[in-house]
């Protein structure tokens, strides 16, 4: 694992694009997080949820975003772990009615970490 320091920061980095580009829907940033072929899945209120990226992409845009609706950020880190070029973040991601945890895979390409696959699930609290 060399650089394990520069590549944290990168991956904290990357995260926290996504997190604004949800939360202001700023649909551009959050694309740029992402792997072109990364796969969104998991469940929404016990409701099965898989969708491409450009799927996912859509609704963000097709929504009024967390920001346009007055709420505060309250996305955050939990973990991360990286081995050599790969990753696995654990986020919480409480938006709107919802209290989502996301697994985030990534993956460093062409010396930029993005995401190549998302997974998400609502925890009733």
């Amino acid at each position: 694992m060399s650089n394990y320091a520069d590549n944290a920061t990168a991956v904290a980095a990357v995260l926290s694009n996504y997190f604004n580009g949800i939360f202001k829907g700023d649909v551009e940033l959050l694309r740029s997080t992402f792997h072109p072929q990364a796969l969104v899945v998991g469940d929404v209120k016990g409701q099965p949820y898989f969708k491409s990226l450009d799927q996912y992409l859509d609704g963000v845009k097709n929504r009024k975003s967390p920001f346009e609706l007055g709420e505060t950020i309250r996305m955050e880190i939990l973990s991360v772990e990286i081995i050599n070029s790969i990753a696995i973040a654990k986020a919480h991601v409480p938006m709107f009615d919802f209290n989502y945890y996301d697994l985030l895979s990534l993956n460093k390409i062409d010396g930029a970490w993005v995401i190549v696959n998302k997974l998400l699930t609502h925890v009733s609290v």
